[in-house]
């Protein structure tokens, strides 16, 4: 059962508390102090979001290495935001932050940003493989026939996006100059194991995927075959759907410039779609930043 309201309030009654939080998360309950060497208890800073070691004064930085570290903003509101991004379908825009926080909009919308970015770290990229469908979407922009930046017809000022979902398992979204080879096979060889059963659609591109290795099979769209035996690409096209609906419904208009932020959040939303309850506590207790460093 996601957490309520007042369930986030009890456990994150102010600052201090999510802080706690970070410090616990990264250090644990006893740390040794890397200066003096010695356990010890951390005691917060009054001024500061940092702890001293009781013995040599050394200070720990728990925002280090997390979304917050160069911040003024309350951790409390950091973490009400991540709350108000796992418990809605589709995320929340930045205007909607900016009421719900009572922060300026030029600070919702890095917020948001952030957690889009720390969102799509956690999600990682793992290899796809078993049986993958593939297929591109055309966001934003003029609707077919419209004419706009000197495009006409079927991409006319639209972003391009290609898709690669596992049966049964994680999608993977890359926002790609064109929908032609030289944007989508390298992105295929990258994401899916070589091997692998490749269903897509009659699209001219993806008829370089059996000499590439794989398993390709194809339904022909345009002779209106939707279904051959286990051929079909209605995942991928669902997951096109879901995100179309998101970005009209919530945020209006996603630039090219920042579509990929957005496509990271779809991404971890489609992934975690099996532990929707686990999402809050996961963004608020792992940086895989601090593990690379």
């Amino acid at each position: 059962m996601k957490q309520t309201v007042r369930e986030f309030f009890k456990q994150f009654p102010d600052d201090q508390s999510c802080l706690d939080h970070l410090f616990k998360v990264q250090f644990g309950d006893d740390h040794v102090c890397p200066s003096c060497e010695r356990p010890g208890r951390w005691y917060p800073l009054t001024n500061r979001r940092a702890y001293s070691c009781q013995w040599c004064g050394r200070h720990e930085f728990p925002c280090v290495g997390t979304p917050f570290e160069r911040s003024r903003t309350p951790l409390q509101l950091w973490f009400f935001a991540i709350y108000m991004f796992t418990t809605t379908r589709n995320g929340v825009s930045a205007k909607e932050l900016e009421r719900q926080l009572g922060v300026t909009y030029k600070c919702a919308w890095r917020m948001a940003h952030e957690i889009r970015k720390h969102m799509a770290k956690i999600d990682g990229d793992d290899p796809l493989s078993g049986h993958v469908e593939m297929d591109e979407a055309y966001i934003g922009g003029r609707k077919r026939g419209g004419k706009k930046h000197g495009l006409t017809g079927r991409g006319a000022g639209k972003s391009i996006v290609f898709g690669m979902v596992q049966r049964d398992g994680d999608v993977i979204l890359r926002a790609v100059p064109t929908a032609g080879r030289k944007s989508l096979l390298p992105a295929v060889a990258t994401h899916v194991v070589a091997g692998s059963k490749v269903s897509t659609d009659e699209w001219p591109p993806y008829q370089s995927l059996a000499a590439m290795g794989y398993d390709h099979d194809t339904v022909d769209h345009r002779s209106k075959e939707w279904v051959s035996g286990d051929t079909h690409t209605n995942t991928i096209e669902s997951i096109w759907a879901a995100l179309k609906r998101g970005i009209r419904g919530t945020h209006i208009h996603v630039s090219r410039r920042h579509l990929p932020k957005y496509l990271g959040e779809f991404e971890y939303r489609y992934n975690a779609r099996k532990r929707p309850d686990s999402m809050f506590a996961e963004l608020v207790s792992t940086y895989p930043s601090l593990s690379e460093e």
